[in-house]
């Protein structure tokens, strides 16, 4: 992933801060290893490959901290939403 932009703006008292970026390697990645057939280790499944920043944007939005128990239920459920398919190695439903 790389980070393309950044910008700040002041709207009143706040400052918002807008970033882009680009998550082409994750997809590139992502599609490779579907199309090896690489989401099987032994008994585990690579469910996906998203970059940390998707994740942490995922958790702003759901209001959830890093080191709360439930960001594995975010991370669950946008994993399985099907506008972040491409992200997606393996296509079961668990």
């Amino acid at each position: 992933m790389a980070k393309i932009g950044e910008q700040f703006y002041k709207d009143g008292d706040k400052i918002i801060h807008v970033k882009q970026q680009d998550y082409s390697s994750a997809l590139n990645q992502a599609e490779a290893m579907r199309q090896n057939g690489n989401a099987q280790f032994g008994e585990s499944v690579c469910l996906g490959v998203v970059d940390r920043a998707m994740i942490n944007e995922w958790l702003k939005e759901a209001g959830v901290k890093w080191t709360d128990p439930a960001r594995h239920d975010v991370i669950k459920r946008n994993m399985m939403n099907p506008d972040y398919n491409k992200f997606r190695v393996w296509q079961g439903n668990h």
